[in-house]
């Protein structure tokens, strides 16, 4: 059984934000959507976890995703791993991280069960990365070399592309996916948890690398159940293109459900005034009958952000 929207959208993957707490300080962080919660919030257990995504797989649901905050702030992440692993049916567990912890846990997750990673790296020089994300570059590329070599495949580097920082640097970041032997995957500005003058600053399309890279690739992928984005397989580097959420691609072809760190189902990135709340029942004695009922309400809400023009952030 998969659960299908109103508008015929399935329902396929899972994302789940850990925590909220991060090491790093990235000024475009989006948070995944998520409000700014208290200080030091209560997290979702590993059971909590596992049960969800349990209940989500029993519904359809056959690739997770562990996000964050920095999924790896968490010190029994290699037990969430674990137990999300051994769930029967679940085809794919990633993670989206910064990378800078995953030097010494690589080896380790992928024993777990971690079967890839997406890694945040916005540049390869040290300065721009230290005054973007507070963080030393170093960490990073061992944390990617590290990856590598524990077999997390497809090492994917997620470089989001800011107007006037790091826009020169795709092509030096193409040839350190070629040597690393990683996916590339160019990223555009989301107006989302940032504020408008650094929206209006930074964002820039990605058309014209779009443009270039159609000149090069051997093959074009479509990903029909990741927004329609497009792959660019050229002779020696994949890299990926990925626009904002607004966009009538990517709504259109939405397969997602969120879980904020705070164990509510969010139906959709961009809004936060449809969430439904799982983790207060859960801990209430709900049965698994009634949590199944919490993510088909979860999936009735979800609507393609595009077509609600009088929706606004909350």
């Amino acid at each position: 059984m998969v659960l299908i929207d109103n508008y015929g959208r399935p329902l396929l993957n899972l994302r789940i934000a850990l925590t909220q707490n991060c090491n790093l300080h990235c000024e475009y962080c989006h948070r995944e959507g998520e409000e700014k919660l208290t200080e030091n919030p209560a997290e979702m257990t590993v059971e909590e976890i596992v049960r969800i995504v349990r209940i989500a797989v029993s519904l359809g649901i056959s690739k997770v995703k562990l996000t964050g905050g920095e999924p790896l702030m968490r010190r029994d992440i290699t037990e969430i791993v674990e137990g999300i692993a051994a769930i029967p049916s679940l085809e794919d567990l990633s993670m989206t991280t910064n990378g800078t912890l995953l030097d010494s846990l690589a080896e380790e997750l992928h024993a777990k069960g971690l079967k890839r990673v997406n890694i945040n790296l916005p540049t390869l020089n040290e300065a721009v990365y230290k005054k973007l994300t507070g963080g030393r570059l170093e960490n990073v590329l061992k944390g990617v070399k590290a990856a590598v070599e524990a077999g997390l495949y497809p090492v994917k580097l997620n470089m989001l592309i800011l107007k006037g920082v790091n826009d020169h640097e795709v092509l030096r970041m193409m040839e350190f996916a070629r040597k690393t032997e990683t996916i590339l995957q160019l990223i555009e500005l989301e107006p989302i948890n940032i504020d408008d003058a650094y929206y209006a600053a930074h964002h820039k399309s990605l058309d014209e690398y779009e443009c270039l890279l159609k000149e090069k690739a051997l093959k074009i992928e479509t990903r029909r159940h990741m927004q329609n984005r497009r792959v660019y397989h050229l002779p020696d580097v994949n890299v990926e293109i990925v626009h904002p959420i607004e966009n009538t691609e990517f709504c259109m072809h939405c397969t997602r459900l969120r879980v904020t760190s705070d164990g509510k189902l969010k139906p959709c990135l961009m809004r936060n005034d449809n969430l439904v709340d799982i983790l207060t029942p859960m801990r209430n004695g709900a049965s698994d009958e009634e949590l199944i009922k919490l993510f088909k309400l979860a999936n009735q809400k979800r609507e393609p952000y595009n077509l609600l023009s009088t929706h606004s952030l909350k």
